[in-house]
């Protein structure tokens, strides 16, 4: 098994590049204790503000119009290394007229990691008041605000709160960007090593074994590299259903604590990283990135094909019930049947054989 590991060379004083979740008003930066207090989070001006500073530096090359008014911006936070915030998201964030944050807290403590202050109005938005707040948040793009949309990590709408803006804004004709940058997902999938010109992004695994193994059956015939998340809490029994699933050899690439301190990739087959996981338990976040079936597997594992006779079957059927002619009949029912490896019967022969039927 390969394993790959890394450690970030870039510090910042005693506080390392993790965005752990801030507990408690107290541990907020000064500047933005007093408005989270209030529940106001109207930013008073930033005093402290360093002219070499990582804002500034971003600022510089933001461009000339980063905030557009009258838009939701969907924009993508650090996953674990602040330096990876880019230019467009300090913008963002020093300039939008309203910030919807996953977690208000947390979204301070990138502000002030990246030295820029909050100047627009801060909210919370999250998965459990999300329905509520998207048409309010329109309301205010339609007035001309500048919506942004963040959450603790990675991409909104993606295994977070955004999707409700999202739709609701396109309902309603209003115009929605995105300001892109890091992704767990499409990290673990180019370190892997696996096939990346066609993949499937699955999200967390399922909780309970029975719900995970029948999800993971309907997998078996997929020949797309797949994606999963998972928790420490749960990686050994979904390496163990991955394992009775997809088979000992099948490789794949466990991937945890993305572009953090502790960094690591183990590159292995899933009987070799089931292995690992029991011997060396892997702690924080992961992705796990599974190879997808081969011809032969996916052959095996795709439902059987309807025999001819059955197809002509239904569509004599067809034919009779909505007064069709049996040829469009037959178009219908052979589009609805395709074979394993996504080819359609043949039409001669399920014609050949409704005639058969007939005589």
């Amino acid at each position: 098994m390969h394993t790959e590991s890394a450690q970030s060379t870039q510090q910042f004083g005693e506080n390392d590049t993790r965005l752990d979740r801030v507990d408690d008003v107290e541990s907020l930066p000064p500047q933005h204790r007093q408005e989270h207090e209030s529940q106001d989070h109207q930013a008073s001006p930033n005093t402290d503000s360093d002219e070499g500073s990582l804002a500034a530096d971003h600022a510089a090359v933001a461009g000339r119009n980063p905030v557009p008014k009258g838009t939701v911006v969907l924009a993508a936070t650090p996953i674990g290394n602040v330096l990876d915030a880019s230019a467009r998201l300090v913008a963002l964030l020093k300039d939008a007229d309203i910030v919807a944050a996953e977690d208000t807290r947390r979204l301070y403590d990138l502000a002030n990691r990246l030295g820029v202050h909050v100047n627009g109005k801060v909210i919370a938005y999250h998965d459990h008041n999300e329905q509520e707040k998207s048409k309010r948040l329109l309301d205010q793009v339609e007035e001309g605000a500048c919506v942004l949309v963040v959450s603790d990590a990675g991409m909104p709408t993606i295994n977070d709160p955004g999707l409700a803006i999202v739709r609701r804004a396109i309902e309603r004709g209003i115009p929605v960007t995105c300001a892109p940058g890091p992704s767990a997902v499409l990290d673990a999938l180019a370190l892997s090593g696996l096939p990346t010109d066609r993949f499937c992004y699955e999200g967390f695994l399922p909780r309970k074994h029975a719900e995970r193994m029948q999800y993971l059956r309907s997998m078996q015939s997929e020949q797309r590299t797949m994606v999963f998340y998972e928790t420490l809490h749960r990686i050994d029994d979904s390496m163990k259903d991955l394992l009775e699933t997809f088979g000992p050899n099948r490789p794949m690439a466990l991937c945890r604590e993305l572009t953090k301190d502790y960094e690591e990739i183990r590159r292995a087959s899933i009987a070799e990283v089931l292995h690992s996981v029991q011997e060396n338990p892997p702690r924080g976040e992961m992705v796990l990135v599974v190879a997808g079936a081969s011809d032969d597997e996916a052959l095996a594992a795709a439902p059987a094909a309807l025999p001819i006779e059955d197809l002509a079957v239904l569509a004599i059927d067809r034919a009779l019930e909505n007064g069709l002619r049996i040829k469009e009949a037959i178009g219908q029912v052979i589009a609805e049947h395709p074979l394993p490896d996504g080819s359609l019967p043949s039409r001669k022969e399920v014609y050949s054989a409704v005639l058969t039927l007939k005589h």
